[in-house]
Parts: structure tokens; sequence; C-alpha cells
């Protein structure tokens, strides 16, 4: 075999070799970012079923997740991580110490 195929040969293995490991590596980062997106959806769930958000505020989360989901496919997923941080923050549910005080004895 000339060198040169021998050459080619090895240059085709080493780039597919690269290809497959950057997808590997993209597709365990956007799994992060799909747990965190399930999350986000499971609060906004509960909360919007309890009746302590409005549609307005349902509207606006769900277009900042879509955003990350954005963000994670092009590859930024701490950025991606960074936003959904964000949507959890306006979301997430005040808990009262009221509500607990009433057992105390």
């Amino acid at each position: 075999m000339p060198w040169i195929l021998r050459l080619s040969s090895w240059m085709l293995a080493t780039a597919v070799v690269g290809i497959t490991t950057h997808a590997a590596d993209a597709g365990s980062f956007t799994r992060g970012c799909a747990a965190r997106d399930l999350q986000l959806l499971i609060v906004i769930e509960e909360q919007e079923l309890a009746g302590s958000m409005s549609a307005e505020k349902v509207s606006d989360a769900l277009l900042e997740m879509m955003h990350a989901r954005i963000v994670c496919h092009h590859g930024r997923v701490l950025d991606a991580l960074a936003i959904y941080d964000a949507v959890a923050e306006v979301v997430r549910p005040i808990r009262s110490g009221r509500a607990l005080a009433t057992e105390i004895k």
C-alpha cells in the first residue's frame, strides 16, 4: 500500500474519532440542560396549578426556557444553565414560616 493511502486513511480515522468524541461530549452536556429544564417545568406546573403564578409570568418563564434550550443546543451549556437559574429565581415558590408556626408548641 502506498504511503499516501496509509496517511489518508489515518487522517480519515482521526477525523471520525474527533467528530464522534465531540458528538458524545455535546450529548452529555445537553443531558444536563434537559434535566434542569424538566425540573423547572415541574416547578412551573405546580405553581400554575396552585394559582400562584399569573399566565403572563408563566409565558415569560417558558420563553426564557426556550432561549436557554437554544443556547444549550449551540454548545454554551454554562450560559444555558445560568439562564435556567435565573428562571428558577423568578418561579421559585416563596416558602413562608407562618404556615408552620401553628405547629410550634
